[in-house]
């Protein structure tokens, strides 16, 4: 089973940039090890049921609260399938073998951290 789950979390007390207390939520996602990708407006990560995918959400949501949040906003969308797997790359490459290769992330920076 493959579950896509796009998400956008973000704390609504803590001042117009909130890129501290996002960036606390991707570090939690990238440390747990699931596949995910970072957009601009939102993160995807990709696990094999949807309690994996809701428990990464719970997390999010616990850490910003821990953090001093008072009020946590999020939207959630999530697409799960039976027979398939490796969904995050390979929705991609599907429609690249259409069009070929697409902007996946304009002026990126590689920087491993």
């Amino acid at each position: 089973m493959s579950v896509l789950l796009e998400f956008s979390i973000f704390p609504l007390d803590q001042g117009e940039s909130v890129s501290q207390e996002v960036s606390q939520v991707i570090a939690m996602i990238k440390k747990s090890g699931i596949d995910y990708q970072l957009t601009a407006m939102g993160t995807l990560i990709e696990t094999s049921t949807t309690a994996d995918a809701l428990s990464i959400v719970q997390k999010a949501t616990e850490l910003l609260h821990k953090d001093g949040s008072q009020r946590v906003y999020a939207t959630i969308k999530i697409d799960s399938r039976v027979d398939k797997k490796h969904r995050l790359q390979g929705k991609i490459q599907s429609v690249q073998a259409r069009i070929g290769r697409v902007n996946l992330n304009p002026n990126r920076q590689d920087i491993e951290t």
